[in-house]
């Protein structure tokens, strides 16, 4: 998950300065994020995503200021 491209990244912008500072010149924009990994015991695809859209979307993130993205393996 990320914060929404309107939302200030204070961690995303001193990474992306550290970085030219370095001498990385052609580094436009940092984003600072994280992710989780869940194991379900579910075969279906479309269930798991279910599933795991609803634990994102109860207690994993902040849907004012958050966006996310799921991944199935």
């Amino acid at each position: 998950m990320t914060l929404k491209e309107d939302v200030l990244d204070p961690q995303g912008k001193v990474v992306g300065q550290t970085l030219k500072n370095m001498g990385y010149d052609n580094v436009t924009s940092v984003r600072q994020g994280k992710y989780f990994e869940i194991e379900l015991n579910e075969t279906n695809e479309e269930k798991a995503k279910k599933i795991a859209d609803e634990i994102c979307k109860k207690l994993l993130i902040n849907t004012v200021i958050e966006n996310y993205k799921i991944h199935l393996k």
